[in-house]
């Protein structure tokens, strides 16, 4: 963007409003307007001066996020990312409002070490300049209804492949990565998917504490079952893994099982989990078995790696960028020569299930 993004805060607590105000006055790019308390007056300052992005709390006194977001979008829509604290609550109401228009999740700045506040700052401020370069459009609802580190690559993570992955088996495995506007687009694809669909791996930036509710409201939706990743799980027919918030999730191979490694590490591509890694974990472990797919996001996390996948012999796709939220990590895989094919999100499951044998 040639202009500065003007973002609004919305939050109760004065301690979390100014931390905020903090993390956007590290970088030049933002324009803070003055921070509102709770929705009555984010409404009176929306009238006056609309932002290109708010953050919203969840929880608030008077009205609660959820109820706010929902009145925005059937009447002024702007893009919004949610901030929410690490709780039970929080996490399954933050969820639905993904589904109500939301853009992104992020967590409520904290202090601790500075590896951590270094972190935050640049999942926050990433996942808002994300949003400002999404279109929202109005919705219908019915009762039922900064200076960053050195970017890391997946080098940091797991080594480049020395030889080609083993032999091909009978097994197939689909490594997905997406990030901004992801969540609602791995709904549409996972719900749409067979019962004996290979086993899959997915990549979805979101914070730490998240990616369970994610994936515990997805299990209830789809005919397959979908589960939180855990360290060691196999990859199995008719599964769909989630890797967690804030750890990274890699493709490991004994004999014929394929499972799951959840570790720590540096951020790769500005993100932990990061879709490069498991990309190339994929590339390494199972070569011509496997299906990548590069869905929407902004930055170019997976990129490189649906590459090595590809160059390892394996399927790969890309979600085009008219059913993308933001044409950004497709496209620098597309440039990258990476891409099989460029694939509507409504044609996606498709694919995945022409993967079958």
């Amino acid at each position: 963007m040639g202009r500065k993004i003007k973002v609004l805060i919305i939050d109760d607590s004065a301690v979390v409003r100014k931390a905020l105000s903090e993390v956007f006055q590290s970088d030049p790019v933002f324009e803070i307007m003055n921070p509102a308390s709770d929705p009555f007056v984010a409404a009176d300052r929306i009238e006056k001066e609309c932002p290109d992005v708010i953050t919203l709390d969840v929880e608030m006194p008077r009205m609660d996020g959820l109820t706010f977001l929902k009145k925005l979008m059937s009447q002024h829509p702007i893009p919004v990312v949610m901030c929410s604290s690490l709780t039970e609550k929080g996490e399954e109401t933050t969820i639905r409002a993904l589904e109500y228009g939301a853009v992104d999740i992020i967590t409520k700045p904290k202090m601790g070490a500075r590896q951590f506040i270094e972190e935050s700052r640049i999942r926050i401020c990433d996942s808002v300049k994300a949003a400002a370069r999404v279109t929202v459009k109005k919705r219908t609802f019915t009762k039922s209804s900064y200076n960053p580190r050195k970017k890391l690559t997946a080098d940091a993570v797991i080594p480049p492949a020395k030889k080609a992955a083993m032999v091909k088996t009978t097994e197939r495995v689909i490594s997905i990565g997406a990030s901004t506007g992801g969540t609602e687009a791995l709904k549409n694809v996972l719900m749409n998917l067979p019962r004996d669909v290979p086993g899959i791996v997915v990549v979805q930036h979101m914070p730490e504490g998240f990616t369970k509710a994610f994936a515990k409201r997805l299990d209830g939706l789809c005919q397959i079952r979908v589960k939180e990743a855990e360290n060691g799980d196999t990859v199995l027919r008719g599964q769909a893994l989630i890797a967690p918030g804030n750890r990274h999730t890699l493709l490991q191979r004994s004999g014929a099982r394929y499972f799951v490694e959840v570790k720590d590490g540096p951020l790769v591509c500005r993100h932990r989990p990061s879709v490069d890694v498991l990309f190339r974990s994929t590339a390494r472990y199972a070569g011509k078995n496997a299906t990548g797919i590069i869905m929407t996001g902004m930055g170019d996390d997976g990129a490189k790696g649906l590459l090595e996948m590809k160059q390892a012999g394996a399927k790969t796709f890309a979600q085009d960028e008219k059913s993308c939220v933001v044409f950004g990590m497709p496209q620098v895989a597309i440039k990258l020569g990476a891409v099989d094919e460029i694939v509507p999100l409504s044609d996606l499951a498709a694919k995945i299930t022409s993967c079958r044998s």
